[in-house]
């Protein structure tokens, strides 16, 4: 039985230098690819009227409610793979919006008797591929967000970032720095 690998696109160019690292991993994993494509969703407000129905939704067990459509294809995904490029200092606004989305007690994760954050997902590995222009791309500022959400909310403990950086620094070769990465995915 082929896995079902969750794609979430939050590529926003066409001609997206991190969206080419994502279908060169797509095409060396076996498996049923089903892409999210940020770009095409619109995300409701947050505001206090949004939470209160989701948080009515979630007290009375309403979780087939189509609100939370997007957490339940997250959390039965067998593996996934986020494409987000380096942007000022983090990644595109949509993928925040898309956790915002997904973290729903029940559906991706749920509160042990102590207050800790127990994992729901089925996922047995997280993708996270990135690109920047320049060098200066601590973890922290997005890897690190995404690496702490799946192992300590979603349950995901195999988290890797697979990443070109320096494409746009002066006498860089985008397409070698591209290509070296895509050597390192095929040889995984």
């Amino acid at each position: 039985m082929k896995k079902e690998i969750l794609y979430i696109n939050a590529c926003v160019r066409e001609q997206s230098r991190t969206k080419r690292l994502a279908d060169c991993l797509l095409a060396k994993l076996d498996g049923n690819v089903e892409e999210v494509r940020l770009t095409d969703v619109s995300f409701p407000v947050a505001d206090e009227a949004f939470l209160k129905k989701r948080d009515r939704l979630i007290a009375d067990g309403e979780l087939q409610d189509p609100l939370f459509a997007l957490a339940r294809q997250f959390a039965k995904a067998d593996q996934i793979v986020i494409a987000a490029p380096y942007w000022d200092l983090s990644f595109p606004a949509a993928l925040k919006q898309y956790f915002e989305q997904i973290n729903v007690t029940g559906l991706t994760f749920m509160y042990t008797a102590e207050g800790y954050p127990k994992g729901l997902c089925r996922a047995d590995k997280l993708y996270y591929i990135t690109t920047a222009g320049g060098m200066y791309v601590p973890e922290e500022f997005g890897f690190g967000y995404i690496s702490a959400l799946a192992r300590n909310f979603y349950g995901i403990e195999d988290v890797e970032m697979i990443r070109a950086v320096g494409l746009d620094i002066d006498g860089a070769d985008e397409e070698i720095i591209l290509s070296e990465c895509m050597s390192v995915i095929a040889a995984k």
